[in-house]
């Protein structure tokens, strides 16, 4: 007879019958009494009345019974506290038993007894567990310590059961390796700031030793740990994939997927020149393609990551379209994963039978799936431009079928074609408007509306078409009201004579007898243009559109490379990083790809979306779009972080004011930031050690001993650097550095669109600065700027702008706007700039002025490791402005006393001594004691002195200040 006899019983005084049993003398009784308890346990009735009688019959050498008892102990011991106390002693005895089976099963379920009293009496016999000569109670000893840490953490590590846990690495046996790496990741991710899993290339070895021979979830642990871990170069990154690829051709999914994810991030080292690069390509299309042949929920997750990886990198499974075509009895969660998959899959070279593959699916069955096929085609239409033509031949066969639902979506995809073609399928509208009144659902009544406004010059009868859309305005939706508002106007613009009644009525419509804000301002805005200006509203309303993007539905770079970390978990299913479903800080960790070798490249198709962040960074998922004007107390306007140059462009913008007049006051006793009175001021910043990284790399080497070029005067220009970072502003990245050329200073600007959508309408404006500087024109980008474009633009820049001493003096602090939002950053200009061309001191006036100066108010600075001669120096100087008004020779030393004049009129004076054949020189620069009237505030001269310094040297590493107090420069005019 089997066990289910226990579960049948239906006897009223059972708990005292048991209670009876259990202490019986006969050990088969015993038995079969716990058996009964346990059976009434897990139909959900209360046994914890028999607490201390089970817990009696743990002493047995019956290893059956022992684990009754066992299961018995870890689902009471909760409640019964005080009486679990009494097995602690059975534990400490059967953690010395000879059979390793009843070792490990107590160590076993005192790690599953979470009850804070017996954790203490636990430690020493889970000590001797951990170092047991057996490898299956080490290996079940591993997983106890990650238990107890979660109910004790600072017990484990008082205990030092962390160190023994990491020997365990080192193990002989592959299970037990597996089960200290899982129990060290489990208590990494609860406490993500401790190293416990310090990896290093022997610890590598040694798991890569170990995963040819644990079991399987043994290798999902092992390969889920390498996947933390970054290679120190591409040569040991392809060394982990050679040694992790055969897991590939393993029989269990999640090996396979984990498998996945170890080769997907270190492919991001690999160069793709490389032969070993195309044939980890090929090695991974045959398991991602096996996945699917099991059974639909396994295919679903399949096709979640599979997604994934072909927006990361689309070779991989482009030769494999046919695998995703959809099968009869597929439910209808494969099937649109899988039509989304094939969509992202086609190319110029497989769109035919993608296309012949979708028109078959319009003609199914299941609603839901066919309009995803209708959309799917459009999709292919935007996508591979070649295929346009076919496409929309296809949607009018489609649409000649009349079904209602097939139409709508048609007409939908079709409105998004004209977008990214216009006037090139025009000739369709006439079928599209015989299937007017078919239309019910607002997408696509607002689709043909916008069709019909858009093409009103075309359509003869446009009025009598909206006009009937107007009769019953009330009772459409939102979506329908606000394009059929839009249309009319438009349709006013483009036939005014015609129209006028039209207009009037849909304006009142839309403004006096509607409730919806956004309708009532959007028909305000139209109204009070047509009335005052009816040629701005003209461009207004027709202006040119953007062409819509070839995929808008791709995930964000960032966020995709931190999911591809997080393949063949549930961050990889909902598409989604695990701080968004995962409530409480634990187990959230940010992840990134590991970062590119100097010799790798990105691998992207050019219809992917761009690599993700560049190492060294979190990469930030982008912000959804705030207020206008963003968040003024989080703005970062500090001095930037150099950064490496990227990509350039240029914009046509008026000269808008932003931030509604805020830079234009003058200078007040009260210095107001941007915004105005209300603006919150940024922390005040220090100049750091090293100048000449702080000046935004503008004051390195004028002797062409570093990177600079050089511009028509020869005046030096610093490499350009990025100001303000893609992940602040929203995908648009601002590269640029400052130049001064013949007299005149500008900005050069690189603009780089790393977003997914077009950007225009730039314009740029700064804060009032220390030495007024401001933009001279507008910011002219004369197209908009397209998903991964670059354009560069060289901004004029005059001194004539209002003046407020900033901190430090050299800091700018900048906003630029365009049609997604209004970005602000701070860099440090160059003072080099500012050095104008008359700054030659008459050689008497310099002499009189220095023999005024006492000599105690003087700074002196040591200059190393230029290896030029005074004539040399003299000439590179001369090319930013700085001139040398005198020379001599003093004891062997060539003596240089330049002068140089800013653009405020403020003179410095400096004495340059050059021992020949010595590459370090010294720099003298006297100050008066008080400033002169009309002078910068006295902390203001102070970092003009450090300024010049790079120009007379190659490194302020170099530069050494004498003790002598620096006061601040005085100002001698002409």
């Amino acid at each position: 007879m089997t066990d289910s006899k226990y579960f049948t019983t239906t006897k009223k005084g059972e708990i005292f019958e048991l209670k009876a049993e259990l202490n019986s003398d006969k050990k088969e009784k015993k038995k079969e009494a716990v058996k009964k308890v346990i059976a009434s346990m897990t139909v959900g009735k209360d046994v914890s009345a028999l607490f201390p009688d089970v817990v009696n019959c743990m002493q047995t050498d019956n290893l059956e019974l022992k684990k009754l008892v066992y299961l018995y102990l870890m689902n009471y011991a909760k409640s019964q506290p005080d009486m679990a106390i009494m097995a602690v002693n059975t534990f400490v005895k059967d953690c010395e038993d000879p059979n390793p089976l009843i070792r490990a099963l107590a160590v076993r379920t005192m790690g599953c007894i979470r009850v804070d009293k017996i954790t203490e009496y636990l430690c020493e016999p889970l000590r001797k567990c951990l170092k047991d000569e057996d490898p299956y109670v080490r290996k079940t000893a591993a997983v106890c310590v990650a238990k107890l840490h979660d109910i004790n953490a600072q017990l484990v590590e008082d205990q030092g059961f962390l160190d023994t846990l990491k020997d365990l690495i080192s193990d002989s046996n592959p299970m037990v390796v597996a089960n200290a790496v899982a129990a060290l990741s489990e208590i990494a991710e609860s406490h993500p700031s401790s190293n416990l899993l310090d990896l290093n290339p022997q610890s590598i070895n040694k798991l890569l030793t170990a995963l040819n021979e644990c079991t399987e979830w043994g290798q999902i642990f092992i390969l889920d740990c390498l996947a933390n871990y970054t290679p120190k170069d591409d040569r040991e990154a392809q060394s982990i994939c050679e040694r992790v690829t055969p897991r590939l051709s393993h029989a269990n999914s999640a090996v396979v997927l984990s498998a996945v994810k170890v080769l997907m991030k270190f492919m991001e080292m690999l160069s793709k020149d490389l032969d070993y690069y195309g044939t980890l390509l090929k090695k991974l299309a045959p398991p991602l393609v096996t996945l699917l042949s099991a059974e639909p929920e396994l295919q679903y997750v399949a096709l979640r990551n599979i997604n994934l990886i072909v927006q990361k990198r689309p070779e991989i499974l482009k030769h494999e379209m046919k695998v995703f075509f959809v099968k009869y009895n597929d439910p209808i969660y494969v099937k649109l994963e899988k039509l989304d998959i094939m969509i992202r899959l086609a190319s110029q070279a497989n769109i035919a039978q993608v296309l012949a593959e979708l028109k078959e699916y319009a003609t199914e069955v299941d609603v839901d799936f066919v309009r995803k096929a209708v959309r799917a085609i459009g999709r292919c239409a935007i996508k591979v431009e070649q295929s346009a033509e076919r496409c929309v031949s296809t949607l009018l066969d489609l649409i000649q079928t009349k079904v209602n639902y097939v139409v709508q979506e048609a007409i939908v995809v079709i409105k998004d074609i004209f977008r990214k073609y216009p006037n090139k399928y025009e000739s369709v509208i006439a079928t599209l408007c015989e299937n007017l009144d078919s239309l019910d659902e607002p997408e696509a009544r607002a689709a043909m509306i916008w069709i019909v406004g858009e093409y009103a010059e075309r359509i003869d009868n446009a009025d009598e078409l909206l006009e009937s859309f107007l009769e019953g305005f009330h009772d459409e939706s939102t979506q329908v009201q606000l394009q059929l508002l839009t249309a009319i106007v438009k349709l006013f613009l483009k036939k005014p004579t015609e129209t006028q009644e039209l207009v009037q009525q849909v304006l009142s419509l839309a403004t006096q007898d509607s409730d919806n804000p956004d309708l009532r301002d959007r028909g305000y805005i139209y109204w009070r243009l047509l009335s005052t200006d009816p040629v701005a509203a003209k461009e207004v309303v027709l202006a040119e559109k953007p062409l819509i993007s070839e995929e808008t539905d791709l995930i964000e770079p960032t966020l995709l490379d931190e999911l591809i970390c997080y393949i063949g978990t549930l961050a990889s299913v909902y598409h989604k990083p695990p701080s968004a479903f995962v409530e409480g800080g634990r187990g959230v960790v940010h992840k990134s790809l590991p970062p590119r070798t100097a010799s790798s490249e990105s691998t992207e198709s050019p219809e992917t979306a761009p690599a993700g962040a560049p190492s060294g960074e979190q990469p930030d998922v982008i912000p959804t779009q705030g207020d206008l004007l963003g968040d003024l107390l989080n703005l970062d306007l500090g001095p930037p972080v150099s950064g490496p140059p990227l990509a350039t462009s240029s914009v046509q913008m008026g000269a808008v004011d932003l931030l509604g007049g805020g830079l234009d006051s003058l200078m007040g006793d009260e210095p107001e930031g941007i915004g105005g009175p209300n603006f919150v001021a940024p922390p005040a910043t220090t100049v750091p050690a090293n100048l000449g990284a702080s000046m935004g790399s503008g004051l390195s080497d004028l002797f062409d001993l570093t990177s600079g070029v050089g511009t028509l005067s020869g005046s030096y220009v610093a490499p350009k650097a990025v100001w303000l970072p893609a992940m602040k502003a929203k995908g648009l990245e601002i590269s640029g550095t400052f130049t001064r050329q013949v007299g005149s200073i500008s900005m050069d600007l690189q603009l780089t669109n790393k977003a997914l959508q077009v950007m225009t309408d730039f314009a740029i404006q700064f804060n009032r600065n220390s030495f007024g500087l401001a933009p001279a024109a507008p910011l002219q980008v004369h197209a908009p700027l397209s998903p991964n474009q670059t354009v560069e633009i060289s901004l004029p820049l005059n001194t004539v702008g209002s003046v407020m001493k900033m901190e430090p003096l050299n800091n700018l602090q900048v906003a630029v706007k365009n049609n997604i939002d209004v970005f602000y950053f701070s860099t440090l200009y160059p003072l080099h700039i500012l050095f104008v061309e008359d700054g030659k001191m008459d050689r008497q006036m310099f002499l009189a002025t220095w023999k005024d100066i006492p000599n105690e108010n003087e700074a002196q600075f040591q200059i190393r490791d230029c290896p030029l001669n005074a004539e040399a120096v003299s000439s590179r100087l001369q090319s930013s402005n700085i001139f040398t008004v005198a020379k001599r020779n003093v004891e062997g030393q060539d003596m240089l006393y330049q002068s140089l004049k800013l653009t405020n009129g403020i003179w410095v004076l400096a004495e340059l001594r050059i021992q020949p054949g010595n590459p370090s020189f010294t720099v003298r620069v006297p100050a008066p004691a008080l400033p002169a009237p009309g002078c910068l505030p006295p902390s203001s001269g102070q970092p003009f002195l450090p300024s010049l310094l790079p120009r007379l040297g190659v490194s302020s590493d170099g530069v050494r200040s004498s003790p002598a107090r620096l006061e601040p420069l005085g100002t001698w005019h002409e």
